[in-house]
């Protein structure tokens, strides 16, 4: 477990996955109501239970995807563009066709993928439109994977994000939430995370990945690539600025979404879980709870806000009765220990 500046968490992996599906699990039947909703139902939102099933969504099954897609391509040596694209089409294409594809999947990632089953190339099949937020919740393994570069970590997060995903701002936020993911298990305090962040991507605003993203940029009417790219940096950039203020100020009681907006976008799934981890940095149970609790996408708002507390404490911050029992839990925990170890 983390306990200074610097010191990396104990079993980063294993926490941050276990603690993505519980997320997931709690904020499921949540999702698509407002707070009064849920207090009526649930009661107060700090005693929230993990159902019963802890059934997770399509968020957790995608992120199994990608984190099988980067361990294939590992097997073959040095992470790079050819080697990971491949698994990775192929991952999201098996979920595509899988029976337990059944948990009300989001239209950008069903209709991409469905365009991904075939052997054109993989840009024609990225909805360049769509910023939704089914590109960042599931890209917290590559965030994990130890030995990456930064040009690795960042172009592999764009690349999963872009497949399905093709507004830059998808990508942008992918990216973040990739290298927030890796700070939290290198030891990063959440003090200073969003300053990082910020810092992070104004460093990175004009850096389009050609090799790992190809003509991406051709198809989105932007006159260069750098204009393509510099326009989600924008939108993330200013989302984190609105977000280093909430952290300060942000009331616990208040629903998160009324100062994030929903996260049905990136963007805003982004800050959203990022807020809710702020909020209880050393209470990672009532962090969930408050992601779960919201009048949005609470289940990759929830999702989000276990990856980050899972990296920045390890598996020790989840109950053990709901680790337990929470759907895939095997699968989880051989690919945590793999990246653990």
């Amino acid at each position: 477990m983390t306990t200074t500046a610097g010191t990396v968490t104990r079993r980063a992996a294993t926490g941050c996955l276990v603690g993505l599906a519980l997320g997931d699990a709690l904020g499921h039947p949540t999702e698509f109501q407002d707070v009064p909703s849920i207090l009526a139902a649930y009661g107060p939102w700090r005693e929230m239970a993990l159902p019963e099933p802890a059934v997770v969504t399509d968020d957790t099954q995608m992120t199994l995807a990608v984190a099988r897609a980067v361990r294939t391509a590992l097997a073959g040596g040095e992470l790079t563009p050819p080697r990971l694209v491949r698994p990775l089409r192929e991952e999201f294409v098996t979920w595509y066709h899988s029976p337990e594809n059944d948990r009300a999947p989001g239209h950008t990632c069903l209709t991409a993928c469905r365009a991904l089953d075939g052997d054109r190339p993989w840009q024609e099949a990225a909805a360049m439109g769509s910023k939704g937020c089914g590109a960042n919740m599931r890209v917290a393994p590559i965030g994990l994977v130890p030995g990456l570069s930064r040009e690795q970590r960042a172009g592999a997060a764009q690349l999963q994000a872009a497949l399905t995903h093709g507004h830059p701002t998808a990508l942008a936020a992918a990216d973040l939430t990739a290298h927030a993911v890796h700070l939290l298990s290198r030891g990063a305090e959440p003090a200073g995370l969003v300053g990082q962040l910020r810092s992070y991507g104004y460093d990175n605003r004009s850096r389009y990945h050609r090799a790992w993203l190809g003509d991406l940029w051709t198809r989105a009417g932007d006159r260069t690539e750098r204009a393509y790219i510099e326009r989600g940096w924008d939108e993330c950039l200013d989302a984190l600025g609105r977000l280093a203020a909430l952290a300060r100020t942000a009331h616990p009681e208040t629903d998160p979404c009324l100062l994030t907006g929903e996260g049905w976008i990136a963007e805003e799934a982004l800050t959203a879980g990022l807020l809710c981890f702020l909020l209880f940095p050393g209470e990672p149970v009532t962090a969930l709870r408050r992601a779960a609790c919201t009048s949005g996408d609470s289940d990759s708002i929830a999702c989000l806000t276990g990856a980050f507390a899972g990296a920045h404490l390890g598996p020790g911050a989840w109950p053990e009765e709901w680790a337990e029992r929470i759907e895939y839990r095997g699968e989880l925990l051989t690919l945590g220990a793999l990246w653990d170890a």
